[in-house]
């Protein structure tokens, strides 16, 4: 399914959007050294219900999860990259974090990643690895818009990766998002200009380049959901969701101190 919003629908992406930016931002000051995952967990949750919104996690229940994801957020450490189950775990100095969330307000979804090392230890190599998901989000940002194709903004992301070095994988990549979190059509992070589904105003899409160090391969936690890189090398990942408008695209989950 592929929606398309009016602007009744907008207003309230916008305001999921900026929730979960808002969300991230509180936990990510919160995530430092001698944190647990499952009180960033509790925090995500608390924030989520105060607001007034609904997680769009816990009771999700794909057929690539086993069962109810039962969290509020997807916590990644480290070799974790996506679908990061929460569990008892206390960070480190230098261990690389990300940080997903997903909720619902007003009946439409918004979803952000952000990738960050915890504490004061800064190793370059997931340094460079957080800034080419970085860049490689804001190329595909900027390839967005009415008349472009979802292939345009996978090639501007893919170019970012792999001109970065990084091996890129294919079997999970951004997605539309409205009514509910995940839906079409899926936007790889990497592909051909000019192909696939052409851009409408109104379209709300979940840009989410993500990268592990060496490999394109990953391998299934014994969770049954948290997706880790299959050489047990770093990973990272970032996402916005975007709405496509009649001038390009704005972003829906910019920190406060960046929105217009």
């Amino acid at each position: 399914m592929i929606e398309i919003l009016n602007p009744t629908l907008l207003a309230r992406a916008r305001d999921s959007g900026a929730l979960v930016a808002d969300i991230l931002q509180a936990l990510k000051s919160r995530s430092t050294i001698g944190t647990n995952l499952l009180d960033i967990d509790r925090w995500a949750q608390a924030m989520i219900v105060e607001a007034g919104a609904t997680s769009c996690y816990v009771d999700y229940e794909p057929s690539f999860g086993r069962g109810p994801f039962g969290h509020y957020i997807c916590t990644a450490v480290n070799d974790a990259v996506l679908h990061g189950r929460p569990y008892d775990y206390t960070l480190a100095d230098g261990d690389l974090l990300t940080l997903d969330l997903a909720v619902s307000r007003g009946g439409v979804a918004a979803d952000a990643a952000i990738s960050f090392i915890v504490g004061d230890a800064r190793p370059p190599e997931s340094v460079a690895m957080i800034s080419a998901t970085e860049r490689a989000l804001a190329a595909g940002i900027a390839a967005a818009g009415p008349g472009a194709r979802i292939g345009d903004i996978s090639h501007a992301i893919g170019t970012v990766l792999s001109g970065a070095g990084y091996p890129i994988n294919t079997q999970f990549g951004g997605h539309g998002i409205g009514s509910t979190m995940h839906q079409d059509p899926h936007v790889a992070n990497t592909g051909r200009p000019g192909r696939g589904y052409k851009l409408r105003p109104g379209l709300l899409l979940a840009l989410e380049p993500w990268v592990m160090a060496d490999t394109a391969q990953l391998v299934t936690d014994a969770d049954g959901w948290t997706l880790r890189s299959a050489t047990g090398c770093r990973s990272a990942h970032s996402e916005h969701t975007i709405a496509i408008t009649h001038d390009g695209a704005d972003i829906l989950t910019l920190p406060d101190q960046a929105r217009p």
